[in-house]
């Protein structure tokens, strides 16, 4: 049978308490609400991310596209260029009507090559307006994630603080108490889900909020005061006669 003297039982109210707050802490840590903003935050800027690797890859692709179509526009301009100055050499009829009549093919073949160039640089501006706009909201999700993360890692500095002075307190509440005391308090926490002592108010027990039968009150209150009594409906440490 565990005893341990008054004060101690008394005492170790108030360790049950900080260590309460302790927990209440470590919680409110884990769980904090910008813990969510800034995971949200963070999947967002993971789908602009690859908003602006897709918009990249296509304006790339469009570029070289274009490209492309300038070069085969330059090449036909450059063989009209060349049968001009043929004809304006001179030659014999037929090659001046082959020459006119390559001339005009290469016209509209400019014309179909311009079109082309044309929709390829309309697609290629659209395609810009797109990159610059998923680049603009990678840009502003990356400053919300900064300021998000701030703020958490602010909130969590002074619950840390909070939690650094709790742990003092009960390093102080806690020296000197009855070891055996001490021993059983940390056992039942284990098992309890970390409230492992309570007080008796009248018939109830303050740890699992329920109330005792008169026999089992009368058993508590009849036991000496040093004598360490449990609750018979959770197992808890009881204290009796507990300021409230």
């Amino acid at each position: 049978m565990t005893t341990a003297p008054v004060a101690d039982q008394h005492r170790l109210l108030e360790v049950q308490a900080l260590d309460t707050r302790g927990q209440q802490l470590d919680h409110a840590r884990r769980t904090h609400p910008l813990r969510a903003k800034v995971a949200e935050i963070e999947d967002r800027l993971g789908e602009a991310e690859m908003a602006v690797s897709a918009a990249r890859t296509t304006v790339g692709d469009t570029r070289r596209e274009l490209a492309k179509a300038e070069a085969d526009v330059e090449q036909v301009r450059t063989r009209a260029e060349r049968d001009q100055a043929r004809m304006q050499a001179g030659g014999s009829a037929k090659d001046v009507q082959a020459l006119s009549g390559e001339l005009e093919s290469l016209a509209r073949r400019t014309e179909a090559l311009e079109e082309i160039e044309l929709e390829v640089m309309e697609r290629l501006e659209s395609q810009e307006a797109e990159l610059a706009e998923a680049t603009a909201t990678h840009e502003r999700l990356t400053a919300e994630l900064a300021s998000a993360e701030r703020e958490l890692a602010s909130a969590i500095t002074v619950l840390d603080a909070e939690a650094t002075t709790v742990a003092a307190e009960r390093a102080e509440k806690v020296a000197g108490l009855d070891a055996g005391l001490v021993s059983l308090y940390e056992r039942l926490r284990a098992q309890l889900g970390g409230l492992a002592v309570a007080a008796l108010r009248g018939r109830t027990c303050e740890g699992c909020r329920l109330e005792l039968n008169p026999s089992d009150v009368a058993h508590l209150t009849a036991a000496p005061p040093e004598q360490v009594v449990r609750c018979e409906e959770c197992g808890r440490i009881l204290v009796r006669g507990a300021a409230r």
